[in-house]
């Protein structure tokens, strides 16, 4: 029996080579699920806090930014899928932030009035 050892081809450790690299390369980038979930959730937060309607550009820019994010991730390309999730999450609590902060301005302004009115009423009593 003859067993004598054969070294591979050069094209043939060039191919394995190249496909370990090229795997290698897939799976250094996992799926960003995490971040795509916190920002959905934060998406979800602005909006209920009022962001369509006190800071609507952020939340376009936020939506619009999962949805590349969810078009990356179909194509794989999950570096840019990361980085356009973040960047909605920032969007996201951004339009959040606005919306309190016109909320409270809103507060605000209704406390001095009732404030004003209060003071008027007290005068007008005061002899």
């Amino acid at each position: 029996m003859n067993t004598t050892f054969r070294p591979p081809n050069p094209r043939t450790l060039l191919a394995i080579a190249v496909a370990s690299l090229a795997l290698a390369g897939c799976a250094s980038t996992p799926a960003p699920t995490e971040q795509m979930a916190v920002s959905k959730s934060a998406i979800a937060n602005a909006a209920s806090a009022g962001g369509g309607e006190y800071a609507s550009i952020e939340m376009r820019s936020a939506q619009d930014k999962m949805d590349r994010a969810n078009a990356a991730i179909a194509k794989e390309d999950f570096e840019s899928a990361r980085w356009l999730a973040e960047e909605a999450q920032v969007d996201a609590r951004l339009a959040e932030k606005k919306a309190q902060s016109a909320k409270a301005r809103k507060a605000a302004l209704v406390m001095n009035e009732d404030l004003r009115v209060l003071r008027e009423e007290i005068n007008r009593k005061s002899p």
